[in-house]
């Protein structure tokens, strides 16, 4: 119960304070992509249901037809802008500011025994396996076999991240991983 307050009040504080941000960055990612500058998507949540994910788009297609990140979607991912919408998510009740990044369909929601437990949690904006993977990107990028080495490293890894979080979560550590991220390049 605190925790969804706190939820409600800080992603209220949040989208008073980059309401500005998100809705000209919409704006800018409008017009550099043709499309709607928000990005809709669906996203296993709590107890493995589905919901629709709020993001700033930033890939586009080119004239031949191929998607490609553009230039400004390439600095609203490394700076995590394109993330900000997602304060609706949590304000809607969807997502919780700290907890298992979402995943698409055929991940969480295919986990089995213990590892189900993540999907108990409220799907939140930042967790330790989220700033542990900030990179996660340009990890992959390095692989032979990108889709291999997330199926047989990273997700495993978050997986465990995440049952870690299930069983140690406490106020004061959501606290923790809320600074951590919040200063995380500074640090």
């Amino acid at each position: 119960m605190l925790k969804r307050l706190f939820d409600i009040v800080f992603s209220i504080t949040a989208l008073i304070l980059v309401g500005w941000l998100i809705v000209l960055s919409w704006i800018l990612t409008s017009v550099d992509t043709g499309k709607n500058g928000f990005f809709l998507q669906k996203r296993v949540g709590q107890h493995g249901e589905l919901f629709t994910i709020i993001k700033l788009r930033t890939i586009r297609k080119d004239k031949d037809g191929r998607s490609s990140i553009s230039k400004l979607g390439a600095f609203l991912r490394n700076s995590k802008i394109d993330e900000l919408p997602q304060f609706i998510n949590v304000l809607l009740g969807h997502m919780s500011v700290v907890g298992p990044r979402p995943d698409l369909q055929g991940y969480y929601d295919c986990l089995e025994g213990e590892e189900r437990k993540v999907l108990e949690l409220r799907p939140g904006l930042t967790s330790e396996a989220s700033l542990k993977y900030y990179n996660e990107e340009e990890l992959l990028a390095f692989q032979d076999n990108p889709l291999e080495y997330n199926d047989k490293v990273i997700f495993p890894d978050k997986v465990s991240l995440n049952l870690q979080y299930y069983y140690e979560r406490t106020f004061l550590g959501d606290m923790k991983i809320i600074t951590k991220t919040l200063f995380y390049k500074l640090v």
